[in-house]
């Protein structure tokens, strides 16, 4: 039994996985007491051989939440960090380190379900998207705001930009609030049809279109290409990671 841990930016997910049946899985905001809610979320639950990890945020929370795996289940957690080629996948950049581990596990899930040559674009505080060839080698991809806070820092940014009601999501917006949610959602829909497109150009054919992230839901039908969700990609990616890297015996 493993318990997966993914620390986002915006929320903490965790699954419980045996061999390759889920179990328990749950998430939790970082703006909620999450040491509260995970020791209560796992207090009846079994205890897991191995605790493995992939996070985005500070050392400060990854410290807090091996307080909290530790005192419920006495176990430390086995950071994963992105490596130059692991699991089938090679990272394209020249400092893999610098590759955010959620895109590299999202990488590692789609080569080990036969998922590439594939487009992963993850749609949460951060828009990602990467290009994984057939053979698993990442080409590259690109990061900009995801559509919440592209809306944040507009608004934060002008001073006359001042909706006074929630905005819809339209083609062509007529009033402020709209035309500030609709221009956000439809810029981050925008970027990933173009880099959907330059990719194909570059490789050959189009590319299968895979979604995750908070937003992934939202987002889908917004998009002219076809797309699908794949949810869970770093918890799935954490999952494939384990089985090619099994602990090391103890001394």
């Amino acid at each position: 039994m493993k318990l997966l841990l993914d620390l986002g930016n915006t929320r903490l997910k965790w699954a419980m996985v045996s061999a390759d049946n889920w179990g328990e899985r749950g998430a939790v905001a970082w703006d909620e007491d999450v040491s509260v809610v995970l020791a209560r979320a796992w207090s009846d639950l079994e205890q897991p051989d191995r605790v493995l990890g992939a996070s985005v945020v500070d050392t400060s929370r990854e410290s807090q939440i091996e307080r909290v795996v530790t005192e419920c289940f006495g176990r430390q957690v086995e950071w994963v960090r992105t490596p130059a080629e692991a699991c089938g996948v090679r990272i394209a950049y020249a400092e893999p380190s610098r590759l955010g581990v959620d895109r590299f596990l999202a990488m590692v899930a789609a080569h080990a379900e036969a998922q590439a040559p594939c487009i992963l674009a993850g749609i949460g505080t951060a828009l990602t998207l990467d290009a994984l060839t057939a053979d698993g080698q990442h080409l590259g991809g690109l990061i900009a705001p995801g559509p919440l806070l592209m809306q944040q820092s507009l608004l934060g940014a002008t001073a006359r930009v001042r909706p006074d009601h929630p905005g819809a999501i339209r083609d062509i917006a007529d009033n402020t609030a709209d035309a500030v949610v609709s221009g956000c959602w439809q810029a981050v829909a925008a970027l990933i049809e173009r880099f959907a497109t330059h990719v194909a150009r570059q490789s050959g054919g189009a590319q299968r279109l895979l979604l995750d992230g908070g937003d992934a839901v939202a987002l889908l039908p917004l998009l002219d290409a076809r797309a699908e969700l794949a949810a869970d990609s770093v918890l799935r990616g954490l999952n494939v990671w384990a089985s090619a890297h099994p602990p090391r015996p103890s001394s």
